[in-house]
């Protein structure tokens, strides 16, 4: 079973079960983008990792509205990126593999947007205060929850990478299993070849 199969399968299977996991694969001088729409204020990140392809390696870049350049990583292998949005509308997620000359590269990765920042309200009597102050456990219980998702995702992150690097290995010691079978059977051959010719040879040479 060839080792694209077995890794395509293994992360699909991983992937199925994550809220928001992503597995797309990016063809040779190709790029491949995604867009969300995030309020401003608001924190997101992205996770992502080269499951397979090369040297495991990929280009990244995150685009504000504006067109602004938030992130620009080269030949990157994974990583984990948390950006603020500083203005509402459209924010663009990049992945080129326009240096690569022939090879596709799958990518797994995920997105955490963070919750909306809530305004500012004016009571009555018209004092100004803004929402998250108003309760000091319910902001507690926000980052909390903020926590606990974040480890989830890790969790989820780890684990996949976990799969994918035990495909791998797996793949490989098969690999390594068939070649060492394939190099003493020509051992073998090469021997018995040898073992003829020597035997040929000085039979031709008592007849003479």
């Amino acid at each position: 079973m060839e080792l694209s199969y077995i890794t395509v399968t293994v992360l699909i299977l991983a992937i199925s079960a994550a809220v928001d996991g992503y597995l797309v694969k990016v063809d040779a001088h190709a790029e491949e983008c995604f867009h969300e729409r995030i309020s401003s204020g608001t924190t997101f990140s992205i996770i992502f990792e080269v499951a397979e392809g090369g040297f495991l390696d990929i280009d990244l870049k995150v685009v504000g509205p504006d067109n602004k350049e938030l992130y620009l990583g080269d030949r990157e292998s994974n990583g984990k990126y948390t950006f603020a949005a500083h203005i509402d509308g459209n924010y663009k997620f990049c992945f080129s593999n326009k240096m690569s000359t022939m090879t596709p590269k799958i990518i797994m990765f995920s997105l955490d947007i963070g919750d909306t920042p809530k305004e500012n309200v004016e009571d009555t009597q018209g004092i100004v205060y803004q929402a998250e102050h108003h309760n000091n456990l319910e902001q507690m219980i926000n980052q909390l929850s903020t926590g606990l998702t974040g480890i989830k995702h890790e969790q989820e992150y780890m684990e996949v990478r976990e799969r994918v690097h035990r495909a791998i290995n797996d793949s490989t010691n098969s690999r390594v299993v068939l070649w060492s079978f394939f190099e003493s059977l020509v051992l073998v051959a090469m021997t018995l070849g040898q073992v003829y010719y020597l035997k040929r040879f000085f039979e031709v040479r008592r007849v003479v």
